[in-house]
This record gives C-alpha cells, structure tokens and sequence, in this order.
C-alpha cells in the first residue's frame, strides 16, 4: 500500500466534504446531497475515480452506520420509548401504510425483483431523523406543540426498522421462507434481549460506560458499541440495529456525555457512508432515473405530509402546526441510503441509482418545504382556517 497517496486521497475527500458542508449551511439545505455528489465524481465513471483508499473508506462507511444510530438510540431513554410507543402506535401505522406503498409501487412498476420491492418500500417509508431534528432546532420549532407528534413518529420509525432490517437482509441473501422466517426469529430474538437489557439494565450499563475522563468515557462507548454491532452482524442482525440498541440502554448522564463526544465522530464518518453510496454508483445510470425519482418525491412528499398532519391532529394541533408537522418529516436520508445500500452489495440491480436519484431531490427539496411550508400551503390554510 502506497501511504502516502492513501493520505493524499483522504484528504482531498475531507478538506472536500468540508467545503461542500459550507456550501450547503450558506444555501440553508442538508449537506447529504452534495456527499452523494462527491461520491458519483469518486467513484467508477466519475471525474476524478479513486485508486488507493477505497478500501479505507468502505470500513470507515460501515462506522458511519454505526455512528448515527448510535447517536439516535441515545436520544430516546427506555422509559420515553415505552411511552411514545402506547400513545401514537396509531400514528406510526399510518405512516408505515402511506409512505412504504409508494416505493413498493414504484419497484413493481420499474420491473424490480421482489428484493428490489421491499428494498424501495423501506427507501420511501422512513424520514431523515437526522435532517429532521436538526431543522427542528434550526427553526426553533422544539417547543412547539405539534413536534411530540413528529418525534414520535421517528421513534417508531427507528423501532420498525428493528424488524424490517434482518427481513431485508435475509431476502436480500436469497434464503426461502424456511430460512428466513429463521433468520427473522433468531433477529427479533436478538433484538428482544437487548431490548430486555436496555430497560431492565440500563442504569449499570450507561454506570459502566461512564466516566469524567472523556478519553475513557468515548473509548468504552465505541468499544461496546462496536462489540455489539459486530455480535449482531454476525447473528444475521444489522449492526446498524445493534448500534441503535446500545445507544437506548445508555442514558442519563451517560448518555448525555456520549452525545457530545460521539457526535464529531459521527459527522465524519457518516460524510464518509454517504460519499461511499455515491462511489458504488454509476454516474451515468442517475441522470435516466431523475424523473422516476421526482415523481416518487412528489407523491411521497404528499403522504408524509398527510401523515403530519393526521397524527399532529390527533393531539389537537390547529391547521398550521399540522402543516409544519407535515412538512418536517418530508425529507429523507441516511436511513434510505443504509437500506439501499444492503441491496446494492447485494447486487440488486435498479436500486442504487433510483435511491441516489430520490434522496438527492428529497434532501433538498424536504428542509425547504419544512422552513417555507406555512407560505406555500397558504390556499390550503385559508380554506380550513379562514
């Protein structure tokens, strides 16, 4: 291995990511979309393909997975997960019913394989939680009294994906229904433990975890979690789920100073993951799928919207704050890109450019809805709320 150009590369790649990051913060949108660029100029038929360090950024991708449902597990304690889940299940149904048949529709109509279907279906059905929250606290929306609603949607997004993770990944491995009802047993019987754990053991866990020395307190976080994720990868459970389970067992003050300490982290080696979706794929095979994907953006727009404005509603949400639920979760991201990811190691023909071609137009367009939603729904506010 020649160091010194795997150096080289890698720097180029970050000091880039870092420009890119400015850009996107001076045009207020999401810095996803242009990741994914830099990866499409990277990678096989880009501008500029990578030689030496390919291999580099495929481990430090998988980190990234790891990273951000780490930091999304330690946003929510047992307790409030407990809680979100009986108050707005109904919520989260809806939501998984509007939003994944738009992609399982747009699979069947492109000819996809049944892999290809599913992969779609959970493209489509989960929000950004990342983009999400941090428009949230960007538009100072925190207090406000249509954000429980949303949160609780994500909360229930990320407990799906718990179970639809290992069905993907088992149909994406070709099992039959024998073996993969297996392996989906063995997944919820995985998951259910440390579920168990997490709200049964939680308070030695994050005592485990933490202390005042900062180089300790973030080496027995990553060391845990990465046991963890690895344990689950290897039982056939996505170690993206085993992360997000780690991160629910530590909480309080534990979890408070592994968010602080992790987060740099994360905002590196998740740019990494998203420039490595961009490298695995065809520069040339995105620009046929930009109308396919703007009009799945169109539609699926629609209906997280809808899903908003339904579950802001049920806790008596007046019209605009409904609009402003709506219009948070539009936006799609890091998860579309973990799931699409599976299908496209998996060889899943179709996929990869599709999803790259959705999560770029859905990137941009969803915080520039959320932050103008109430001007341009303004016909439809002043015929519910003359």
């Amino acid at each position: 291995m020649d160091t010194g150009a795997v150096l080289l590369e890698l720097g180029a790649i970050i000091l880039g990511l870092g420009v890119a990051g400015r850009f996107a913060a001076r045009l207020g949108i999401s810095p996803i979309p242009l990741y994914l660029l830099a990866g499409l100029a990277f990678g096989e038929g880009g501008v500029l393909p990578l030689d030496t360090s390919e291999e580099f950024i495929e481990v430090g991708a998988e980190i990234g997975v790891v990273l951000l449902l780490l930091t999304l597990g330690l946003a929510y304690t047992p307790a409030e997960l407990s809680s979100t889940m009986r108050s707005n299940y109904r919520s989260g149904l809806v939501d998984l019913v509007l939003n994944a048949t738009p992609g399982a529709a747009a699979g069947l109509l492109l000819g996809l394989s049944p892999a290809g279907v599913l992969t779609m279906a959970g493209v489509t059905y989960i929000s950004s939680s990342g983009i999400v929250a941090k428009l949230l606290e960007d538009l100072g929306r925190i207090p406000n009294r249509e954000t429980p609603p949303v949160l609780a949607i994500l909360v229930f997004e990320d407990l799906v994906m718990a179970v639809y993770l290992p069905v993907l990944a088992a149909v994406l491995a070709g099992l039959s229904v024998l073996g993969t009802s297996a392996s989906v047993l063995v997944s919820l019987a995985v998951v259910g433990l440390v579920l168990l754990a997490a709200f049964r053991f939680g308070d030695r866990i994050s005592a485990l975890v933490f202390s005042t020395d900062s180089e300790q307190m973030i080496l027995r976080v990553l060391g845990i979690t990465l046991l963890v994720a690895g344990a689950a990868q290897q039982l056939q459970v996505s170690a993206a789920v085993g992360a997000f389970l780690i991160g629910i067992a530590i909480s309080g003050e534990a979890g408070e100073s592994a968010r602080g300490l992790v987060s740099p982290l994360r905002d590196l080696f998740a740019a990494v993951f998203f420039v490595t979706f961009g490298l695995r794929t065809d520069p040339g095979a995105v620009l046929p799928e930009l109308l396919p994907a703007l009009a799945l953006a169109v539609v699926t727009a629609a209906t997280k919207v809808y899903t908003g404005w339904w579950a802001a509603g049920q806790v008596g949400i007046g019209p605009r704050g409904r609009l402003r639920a709506g219009a948070a979760l539009v936006a799609r991201g890091e998860f579309s890109i973990v799931i699409a990811g599976l299908a496209v190691v998996a060889g899943i023909d179709g996929v990869g450019p599709l999803t790259t071609a959705y999560v770029l137009v859905m990137a941009v367009i969803g915080p520039l809805f959320a932050r103008y939603a109430e001007v341009l729904g303004a016909p439809v506010l002043r015929r519910v709320a003359p």
